[in-house]
């Protein structure tokens, strides 16, 4: 076997270790599980931490476990403070759970003829039929209140609230059901431990509270030994939130995020932070990545590790063909590109590119007639001031049509469009207008 947490030291994903989980991980194959929440049909790069953590376990020779929390997920969010996270119907939380299934295949075998292939499974097929009667007899009356109270996630909640209440004048306080959420989670590893084998739950440093409840119920109710870690939350060396764009979150379905805007969140990294993410986020060997940050250091304006980054990921997340239409989508805006290059774009990675770029309409009958040059810059879209303008900027040779130079004799014409409906005018190296034919 591998040295799984060996792996995840060197690339920094470690937080705690339970004493005892690196010498039971080194005896044989063992199982694992992280837990993911099912109330969008996609995952988003907040999520590749736990993913990776049991892609490298995979990798490291074990089986791991991609557990869904449509129970949890039918609660909502249990503090009743988030948004995002509502009360969905079975039908729903089946559909998530499948579309998750297939992002997760990206990372993870789940070849059954493999002896660690991966499986899912759903808590709330374990939930459904559990009666409160049975839980509070059966796993609450294990766990005593004192030792809820004590845990960090609980602690935390209630000193916020007090804090709350100060400068307030009132609080909501904590829900019965936010306190008891652990005895919850804790139940799910105890029941994949009795019908799994599953010995160990990983997740971020936030969740060890919930995870070693977990461990205890284990103790205390079929009398076993089971084990926890947990990494550190990603944050990003200029305090902002890792995992989220001006436009929310980045996703890992390609139709709430193209792989352009994938593409170029990478790509947008920091220093410090690709360095970071490089050993987080990739499957590359530490040689390969200290090469990296070697060959990154001698030249950093030419951003090696930012672009090895986004094209690893790029590629695993989506694809290969994804990945070089993302390049040539950057090429695009940022170097040199042709017409051709333009052409092959799909309407939304075209729309990606040119998100912001001022927008006239003109109508399909003018372009099909053909669309003077000037009135295409000036009278019909308002681009430039005036037709003299248009008329000096195109002596200046400074005018293109989707990448190509064009004179004052041009006409546009339906073999200019894009998707058989834009055109891409440009003014100089950065100054761009889109024509939309309707």
């Amino acid at each position: 076997m591998m040295n799984y947490i060996e792996e995840l030291r060197w690339r920094g994903l470690v937080h705690d270790v339970m004493p005892g989980a690196e010498e039971h991980l080194q005896e044989t194959m063992r199982q694992a599980y992280v837990g993911f929440d099912p109330t969008a049909d996609s995952l988003h790069i907040g999520n590749l931490v736990a993913i990776m953590l049991l892609a490298h376990f995979q990798r490291c020779g074990h089986k791991p476990v991609a557990l869904v929390g449509g129970a949890t997920g039918m609660i909502g969010d249990p503090s009743g403070k988030s948004a995002e996270r509502n009360l969905l119907d079975e039908k729903t939380l089946r559909h998530n759970q499948e579309a998750i299934q297939t992002q997760l295949e990206q990372f993870l075998d789940f070849d059954p003829a493999k002896n660690n292939a991966a499986i899912m499974v759903n808590n709330y097929d374990w939930m459904k039929t559990f009666s409160f009667l049975d839980f509070i007899r059966d796993v609450g009356k294990h766990i005593t209140v004192n030792y809820m109270m004590a845990k960090d996630s609980v602690k935390n909640r209630i000193t916020a609230d007090v804090d709350d209440t100060a400068s307030s004048g009132g609080s909501e306080g904590m829900s019965f059901t936010e306190f008891t959420y652990q005895l919850v989670q804790g139940y799910d590893f105890l029941h994949l431990f009795r019908a799994k084998e599953c010995t160990l739950q990983m997740g971020g440093s936030d969740q060890w509270g919930n995870i070693t409840t977990g461990t205890e119920l284990i103790r205390r109710i079929a009398g076993g030994k089971a084990y926890a870690i947990t990494c550190p939350l990603i944050t990003k060396a200029d305090g902002s939130k890792f995992g989220k764009s001006e436009g929310g979150n980045v996703w890992l379905d390609s139709n709430r995020t193209s792989p352009y805007k994938f593409y170029q969140y990478w790509l947008n990294s920091s220093d410090e932070d690709s360095e970071k993410y490089i050993r987080i986020f990739t499957f590359l060997s530490e040689a390969e990545i200290n090469s990296l940050i070697a060959e990154h250091d001698e030249a950093r304006h030419l951003r090696t590790l930012q672009k090895r980054l986004a094209e690893e990921l790029t590629r695993t997340v989506h694809s290969s063909d994804a990945l070089e239409m993302a390049q040539q989508a950057s090429a695009i805006l940022f170097g040199s590109a042709s017409t051709d290059d333009l052409k092959q774009l799909d309407e939304q990675t075209f729309l990606d590119v040119f998100e912001g770029v001022p927008q006239a309409e003109v109508s399909r009958s003018t372009v099909v007639s053909g669309l003077d040059i000037v009135a295409a810059l000036a009278t019909d879209t308002g681009f430039l001031k005036s037709n003299g303008e248009a008329r000096r900027a195109l002596k200046e040779n400074s005018v293109s049509v989707n990448k190509l130079k064009v004179v004052e004799e041009h006409t546009i014409s339906e073999s200019d469009l894009i998707n058989d409906k834009y055109v891409l005018l440009q003014r100089g190296k950065k100054n761009y207008f889109i024509l939309k034919v309707i």
